[in-house]
């Protein structure tokens, strides 16, 4: 019997668009022998649509049109089991009620990478790829992640924070900056990816600006010193917290400078089109010392299952080449096209790596059934000794 397979993409973020890219790549690759693929498509309102005209990157060239084709949705709970269910105005329109057995979330960004949609699934039941809430929610604050990681004793940069109404006294903000860190630095959104609003600032002109750009995608910001001499390697993840392994290495090519989102998605292919993270230009493997390979990759799966990541993730690393030295960058809970790319050098097909995404959630969710989440007691029947404030104990 085929897995009816809930892939769930779009939402309220500026990654949005590379979220379908990502999307729509998983659904193409998807063994149709073994999974019924449901695409659910999250609006930027936050409204959910299916249809299989959502399995076609062309029909989001006009998103209106297309989701007139399609039903509107929500997940519903019925009997223990969990129901993609139509959301209708219609008094006698057909009904659509799909069970679902897997949530496949392949969502980038604020409000459905970071633990909300995580946190969603969980709540109706529903067995879901990819890190629970807390880990999505470490992975996509960058400075909490950050005092983690170094707590625990991995190499990463030190930063400065600052919240938006900081900024009243922006000269104060920018004497931290020069003081703790100095230029260059790199000046970034705390909670986005796919280098959105992150700017590189050589004086304290381009970092009045670079603060302005951050603040625009974001209310808190970090500031990190540029790394010189620059290589960045990237290592994606596969597994859980008890058995994960390490991918081949990646350096993107365009790495002496900060890799812009058009760099990553918008430059595409001849045609116009973009095929996400998988087209952009890049070494694998990197061109680095075997050893140093070894110490990256030990690294990335150490952090991987300190933060109690699950799926596959990207762990990106800054490296100064003529000091040898690197720093553990971030954390891409769910990374542009999956990271299929890093995968199948190894021999594992992009096919393979969504089967095993699956089996991994299905893993955790079996395990999570074994844990108890009620606790018998009668404190209800005795609530008129209580009334409405509660125990004065």
């Amino acid at each position: 019997m085929k897995i009816n397979l809930a892939v769930i993409f779009g939402g309220k973020s500026v990654e949005h668009e590379i979220s379908i890219i990502s999307a729509i790549q998983a659904i193409t690759n998807l063994n149709t022998e073994k999974y019924n693929i449901i695409p659910v498509y999250i609006t930027k309102s936050g409204e959910f649509f299916t249809g299989d005209y959502l399995k076609d990157i062309e029909a989001f060239r006009d998103i209106p049109m297309t989701l007139k084709k399609c039903r509107k949705v929500t997940f519903v709970v019925n009997e223990g089991k969990t129901f993609l269910s139509e959301i209708s105005s219609k008094l006698f329109a057909g009904k659509y009620n799909q069970e679902i057995d897997v949530a496949f979330p392949i969502v980038h960004g604020t409000n459905v990478e970071d633990g909300a949609l995580q946190g969603y699934l969980q709540s109706v039941g529903l067995p879901y790829v990819g890190c629970d809430v807390l880990s999505s929610a470490v992975g996509m604050n960058k400075y909490v992640m950050k005092i983690l990681l170094k707590e625990a004793g991995f190499p990463v940069l030190d930063c400065c924070r600052f919240k938006l109404k900081e900024t009243e006294k922006l000269i104060d903000c920018i004497h931290k900056i020069e003081n703790k860190i100095g230029y260059p630095n790199i000046v970034k959104p705390e909670n986005l990816g796919s280098s959105v609003g992150i700017s590189k600032a050589e004086n304290r002109k381009e970092l009045e600006e670079a603060l302005t750009t951050a603040f625009d995608f974001a209310d808190t910001v970090i500031v990190e010193k540029a790394v010189q001499n620059l290589k960045e390697i990237n290592c994606s993840v596969l597994g859980d917290v008890n058995d994960a392994q390490a991918s081949v290495l990646e350096e993107p090519v365009q790495s002496d400078k900060i890799l812009s989102y058009k760099d990553k998605y918008v430059s595409g292919d001849k045609s116009g089109g973009s095929k996400g993270m998988a087209t952009l230009k890049r070494k694998i493997p990197a061109e680095i010392p075997d050893e140093t390979a070894e110490q990256i990759k030990k690294i990335a799966v150490d952090a991987f299952c300190h933060l109690g990541c699950n799926g596959v993730s990207r762990i990106d690393f800054l490296m100064d080449t003529k000091t040898g030295e690197f720093w553990l960058k971030e954390i891409n809970t769910i990374p542009g096209s999956l990271s299929f790319y890093l995968w199948e050098p190894t021999g594992m097909k992009y096919t393979e790596l969504l089967d095993r995404l699956v089996s991994l959630a299905l893993k955790r969710h079996r395990t999570n059934e074994r844990i108890n989440y009620s606790y018998d007691t009668n404190i209800l029947s005795q609530c008129g000794s209580f009334g409405s404030k509660g125990s004065k104990m």
